[in-house]
């Protein structure tokens, strides 16, 4: 059974990442600075929003790359 154990760690480790996402898609809204940060795109129509959150991407990017390079540096 020893084989099994970086198997669960991956599905751990998409199992948080998922609920993370979640979090985020619920409280959106009431987070201040997502989808208003410089470089996010925004177009309005008459019945049509659509966001481009460029900024907003490169920030989550950045924090993952932080964060996963930390979690590297223990092995």
């Amino acid at each position: 059974m020893a084989g099994l154990e970086p198997i669960g760690r991956w599905l751990i480790l998409v199992g948080l990442i998922t609920a993370l996402v979640g979090v985020v898609m619920v409280l959106g809204d009431r987070i201040p600075f997502l989808f208003r940060l410089p470089g996010d795109i925004v177009i309005k129509r008459e019945n049509t929003v659509i966001i481009i959150p460029l900024g907003t991407m490169l920030v989550v990017s950045v924090v993952v790359s932080l964060v996963l390079s930390f979690l590297n540096r223990g092995r």
